[in-house]
């Protein structure tokens, strides 16, 4: 009767196979690492940031999403125009948003421009004007002018 022996092999592929799973081991644990060191950098939450010109002046105002849009504020340009962006949605979405500019009279404000952009997406190049391009409201009596561009963007929470 004959009695067979295992032989142990050490091959290359098996230790190539150890130092894969060390190496994965350490990728998961570096990763956990920066999760406890750095969580707000996995977080980001829309903004819309828009560049405005009036006159001579420029300015740039951010917007935050908003449940309730009813109680967002217009910002004052110059005495002469508000301009008012409405951001619906949640910190995680953006179900649309609505731009108004207004002139601003003695009476009442009075609408020149509302554009509303459903389910806009976020840019990652950069540009003030990336979601609504540059745009241009005159204000007709006085011929005023007022040029504003837009962009949905990610921001760390």
């Amino acid at each position: 009767m004959k009695t067979s022996k295992a032989l142990k092999v050490s091959t290359p592929q098996g230790e190539s196979k150890i130092a894969q799973t060390n190496v994965l081991v350490r990728i998961v644990l570096c990763l956990l690492f920066t999760l406890v060191l750095f969580p707000a950098a996995l977080f980001a939450a829309p903004l819309l940031r828009c560049q405005i010109y009036q006159g001579e002046n420029q300015r740039v105002v951010d917007f935050v999403p908003t449940a309730d849009p009813y109680h967002s504020e217009a910002v004052n340009i110059n005495g002469r125009f508000r301009f008012k962006a409405i951001v619906f949605g949640d910190a995680q979405h953006v179900d649309y948003v609505k731009i108004y500019v207004y002139a601003e009279k003695k009476r009442q404000p009075v609408l020149l421009n509302q554009s509303t952009f459903p389910a806009p997406v976020n840019s990652s190049d950069g540009s003030y004007f990336s979601l609504t391009g540059k745009i241009f409201v005159y204000e007709p009596q006085l011929e005023r002018e007022l040029q504003y561009g837009c962009a949905l963007l990610e921001v760390a929470q």
